[in-house]
């Protein structure tokens, strides 16, 4: 696949709008829709060849849609969530579930095609219409060690505990927390901890 076209996959049970959808990105020469699904059960890709999920959102259903974020996060996904809803606590729900961007329902053509371009670089994109609204920062982007160090330090392991756990040398595992303090802003213990809690990986994560 060529590296300068951006693939992804859209996640909507609306077949009318997923065809609205398919025209605009169709539309761009450096996208590319590489599946349709109608949930995220029936979503199977590898996501170091589709990174970009666009899941659109069905009325009333924010609270369910965070719960889907968080899993196509988990897999490796980066995900645009496109709502109907206009209320701050649903984009809030979905950007600590791992979103990297969230677009309203009056998100038009230009703007979905600015986002997808906007997280395929690695950035993070709040719609226009939520723009200036009170909304937490996104977590960091983590690898999956990180998590589980991460994990790990929130379960109260000292760094030769969390060496042994996963079987590499405590440098590594220092490696490991300099990098999280860098992308978190967190220093001490005490506040990796609290990043993990408020994000759910000390509840959801496995080390296993």
């Amino acid at each position: 696949m060529s590296p300068s076209v951006i693939h992804m996959a859209v996640i909507c049970d609306w077949p009318l709008l997923q065809l609205g959808v398919d025209q605009a990105i169709r539309a761009q020469p450096d996208l590319r829709i590489r599946h349709l699904a109608t949930t995220v059960d029936d979503l199977v890709c590898d996501p170091d060849k589709v990174k970009i999920v666009l899941l659109i959102t069905p009325q009333n259903s924010d609270h369910v849609t965070s719960h889907q974020v968080a899993r196509l996060h988990r897999q490796g996904h980066a995900v645009i969530v496109l709502s109907t809803s206009q209320a701050q606590s649903d984009a809030v729900l979905c950007i600590k579930a791992g979103a990297r961007g969230y677009l309203s329902r009056r998100t038009d053509d230009a703007e979905l095609v600015t986002a997808i371009r906007a997280v395929a670089s690695g950035r993070d994109y709040l719609g226009a219409s939520l723009a200036g609204r009170s909304i937490p920062a996104p977590p960091p982007h983590l690898t999956g060690r990180e998590r589980q160090i991460l994990h790990l330090v929130a379960g109260g392991a000292t760094d030769r505990e969390i060496a042994t756990r996963l079987n590499i040398t405590e440098n590594t595992v220092h490696t490991h927390l300099e990098r999280l303090r860098r992308k978190s802003g967190s220093r001490r213990r005490a506040d990796l901890t609290r990043l993990a809690l408020e994000y759910g990986i000390f509840v959801n994560d496995s080390t296993e």
